[in-house]
């Protein structure tokens, strides 16, 4: 019998919540059968099943969250089982178990003795005389000033979890604390509370928990500044348009992006600083010797950032059908972890929304970004008339720890000879 534990499955995931399980309990299944999907927040993850037996246990039902360590299923011989006890089901976090590997982690059934701060006037639970909690529930409860005692658990055994605190937390009886001197009383004001008013609250999707986490390690690592500079592309337009018949015969889509990206990369090979990352700790600059580049996809749980791999070795039909199916990809929720990693440099483009200028975040670890805005048409000055031009506004957001202004302002001059001139991209 195999008890069966979530994996680190890569690419900083540490929990999933059950999406579909293909299997019920006392059915039989193959090796290599997918026995389960979990939504986790890069992908949704197929879940094969390590050996061939019968699904005794679901670790966690549809909805439910799993952790990285915790028990997926229990597979084995249906005999075995029912001679076998029963091992609680986990519901701690990762951060509770120190799980990461499948049939490598131990996690003990030991519950913490409860600290002396919040059992030493605390009702005894009616099995160990204290109050049964996870390490992870008792600092939460420490920290949000929660009374444990008056915490009714809902996990294993009546032991009370992070769920339980999180519940109590608005209207729970504090913990208590010393007496302090007596002081002057001051007058207080009662302010309506925020709860009353007509509110809706929905819990984030893991998809934008993960761009939280994303964007707040973006901002609190990395001084960013960007660059900003718009420029004639008319002859790009003109290239576009008459080459449109023979990408849809090559069964290309050819918008402005994969042309874009085609000029990117000649863009990243003559400045390789933009196609690095920085490593705060040695004090290095890693230059990248591969060119894989993040295109942002709006989908509708969020903002997901797939990668090109290769782009250097591509044409340019080829770069617009990768594009398109790693777009369709991520619109379906069907990428791969492998379709998300190592990115060498990002771009995004918000100008198929409309938008004209912006200051995109940068993809940690890399040192910049290449924002996008849309190609109008507006008047412009040629030869010192007036006429009607086509032009495309750029955003360049630089790490300015290891790239300064004038690095962007020569990248961006890069970018407007491959674009105001469709041809070299041909030629280059």
């Amino acid at each position: 019998m195999i008890d069966f534990k979530f994996a680190d499955i890569g690419e900083g995931i540490h929990e999933g919540v059950i999406l579909k399980w293909l299997f019920e309990e006392g059915d039989t299944v193959q090796e290599g059968d997918t026995i389960v999907i979990i939504e986790t927040d890069k992908v949704n993850a197929e879940i094969p099943t390590p050996e061939s037996g019968t699904l005794i246990r679901q670790g966690a039902k549809v909805g439910e969250t799993i952790h990285v360590g915790e028990t997926l299923a229990v597979i084995g011989d249906p005999n075995e089982a029912s001679a076998a006890p029963q091992e609680p089901k986990k519901t701690e976090s990762a951060g509770e178990s120190g799980a990461s590997v499948v049939g490598s982690v131990e996690v003990s059934d030991e519950v913490m003795p409860a600290s002396e701060e919040h059992v030493s006037n605390a009702p005894a639970s009616a099995s160990s005389g204290k109050v049964l909690a996870t390490p992870v529930a008792r600092k939460m409860a420490k920290d949000l000033g929660v009374d444990l005692a008056s915490v009714t658990g809902k996990g294993p055994q009546g032991r009370v979890m992070k769920a339980d605190i999180e519940a109590a937390a608005g209207g729970a009886p504090k913990a208590s604390t010393p007496a302090q001197p007596a002081t002057v009383s001051t007058p207080t004001v009662s302010l309506p509370s925020y709860d009353a008013k007509p509110v809706r609250r929905e819990k984030i999707s893991a998809m934008r928990k993960a761009i939280v986490n994303a964007m707040n390690v973006s901002n609190q690592v990395i001084p960013a500044t960007t660059v900003m500079d718009e420029f004639d592309v008319s002859e790009l337009v003109a290239f576009r348009n008459q080459q449109k018949g023979l990408a849809q015969a090559n069964d290309a889509k050819l918008t402005y992006l994969p042309l874009i990206l085609k000029a990117v990369v000649l863009a990243l090979k003559e400045h390789p600083i933009f196609n690095a990352s920085f490593d705060h700790t040695t004090e290095e600059i890693i230059y990248k010797e591969y060119y894989n580049l993040g295109i942002a996809v709006d989908t509708p749980s969020g903002l997901t950032v797939p990668s090109i791999k290769g782009a250097d070795r591509l044409a340019i039909f080829e770069l617009a059908r990768e594009l398109d199916r790693l777009a369709g990809l991520a619109r379906e929720k069907k990428l791969s972890l492998s379709d998300l990693a190592d990115t060498t440099f990002s771009i995004t483009n918000y100008g198929a929304l409309g938008s004209t200028l912006g200051t995109p975040v940068i993809k940690h670890p890399e040192v910049a970004i290449l924002g996008m805005g849309a190609i109008t048409q507006k008047a412009w000055v040629v030869d010192g008339d007036i006429v009607p031009r086509y032009t495309l506004p750029l955003s360049l957001t630089i790490d300015h720890r290891v790239i300064d202004g004038a690095d962007a302002g020569r990248f961006i001059q890069t970018l407007k000879r491959y674009l105001t001139q469709p041809m070299l991209l041909l030629l280059s």
